[in-house]
């Protein structure tokens, strides 16, 4: 296994002493070549962390290492410049006065002209913009000026590329191409990379792996499937996509709940919170020989390639999503049973409430 490229260790930063830290004990590695994301709501703490990395932000503690040269820990830190580290702001930061040829070289103007030119128009050509060498930042799209910052940033040859919300100011459309023109990039490069950002798609379809932030801590390490299919909490279970959250009384790798029982994907005994996902729950016909009440469908969203359904018993609402086959109709009468094995939380049952978060208008009552 090949030594991180980036360790961060035990990060901890206050911007008053008043207040708790809003990084707090954060460490992690990347490897090199790694796409790594930073994933959580505002005011998590996961820019912070990355300005820190950049040496924009001063640390209280912990120690922050690349290429296993000390950049924080010993009350010297090695100034922002000087770290070889590559930086794209969330709004690019581009000089509307200067020419994209101009805005990719600004950084090596020490360099002799020559080198400096071949340079900036290698960084050009792998973003696929030499032929929009003299244009004005005004006159590109949104994804153009991108991969002009993007440019910029790698024509230092940096170890390290830091991401800022580097897609949230591109349409949807845009977005989704303009992600995936510059993850073949990076990997194509071989960069490392350490990505911010509090959009769920975006992290796990860029990165190889990620933290899940909360209030300045780490709640979840892993790969996207990883973080995805096996959430250890209740936050990262909803922060990730829709869930449903339900107690039960374990007794091994079964567990008995309001659904009947589900197994579980480990093993363990005692009163348990699991989360299941929409996709890992369908829906069955209700008839009379069921030895358990049915729910009333009361909320259906044809989506084309699957359909989610809200469905309601006396206790709670859930919700359901099948594929386009699975026919129901509001005011239907169903089953619930699950497809897969229940997600068990390292939350205590007690501590987190079970009704289904409000789903959006799409699936409201006779939607």
């Amino acid at each position: 296994m090949m030594a991180p490229l980036l360790e961060v260790n035990n990060l901890t930063k206050r911007f008053d002493r008043r207040l708790p830290p809003v990084v707090n004990d954060v460490s992690f590695a990347i490897e090199p070549g790694e796409i790594f994301a930073l994933l959580g709501p505002s005011g998590c703490g996961k820019t912070t962390s990355l300005r820190m990395v950049a040496g924009l932000e001063s640390v209280d503690s912990g120690r922050i290492r690349m290429g296993g040269i000390l950049l924080e820990g010993n009350g010297k830190p090695v100034p922002a410049e000087n770290r070889g580290i590559g930086f794209v702001f969330q709004d690019y930061a581009l000089f509307p006065h200067m020419t994209v040829n101009r805005n990719v070289g600004f950084g090596l103007r020490r360099l002799p002209r020559d080198e400096r030119r071949r340079k900036v128009r290698r960084a050009l050509d792998l973003v696929g913009l030499k032929a929009s060498a003299e244009a004005m930042p005004f006159e590109l799209s949104g994804g153009q000026q991108q991969r002009v910052a993007l440019a910029r940033a790698l024509v230092a040859e940096p170890k390290l590329i830091l991401l800022d919300e580097p897609f949230s100011n591109l349409d949807a459309v845009l977005r989704e191409t303009t992600r995936v023109e510059v993850r073949n990039l990076l990997k194509s490069t071989g960069m490392t990379t350490l990505l911010v950002t509090h959009d769920q798609e975006e992290a796990l379809s860029f990165a190889d792996r990620l933290v899940v932030m909360n209030e300045g801590r780490i709640e979840q390490t892993g790969t996207p499937e990883e973080v995805y299919n096996r959430p250890r909490t209740a936050f990262v279970s909803r922060f990730l996509g829709r869930t449903n959250l339900i107690d039960g009384e374990a007794r091994g790798c079964m567990a008995e709940t309001v659904l009947g029982r589900i197994r579980l994907d480990r093993t363990i005994w005692g009163r348990v919170l699991v989360s299941l996902r929409p996709e890992h729950l369908t829906l069955r016909p209700w008839d009379e020989r069921a030895n358990r009440p049915p729910g009333v469908i009361v909320g259906r969203a044809f989506k084309g390639h699957d359909i989610t359904y809200r469905i309601r018993f006396p206790d709670r609402e859930w919700l359901v999503h099948t594929d386009n086959r699975t026919q129901f109709q509001t005011g239907d009468r169903a089953l619930l049973a699950a497809l897969e094995p229940g997600v068990v939380l390292d939350d205590p049952p007690d501590s987190v409430a079970v009704s289904t978060p409000p789903e959006p208008a799409e699936i409201a009552a006779g939607a």
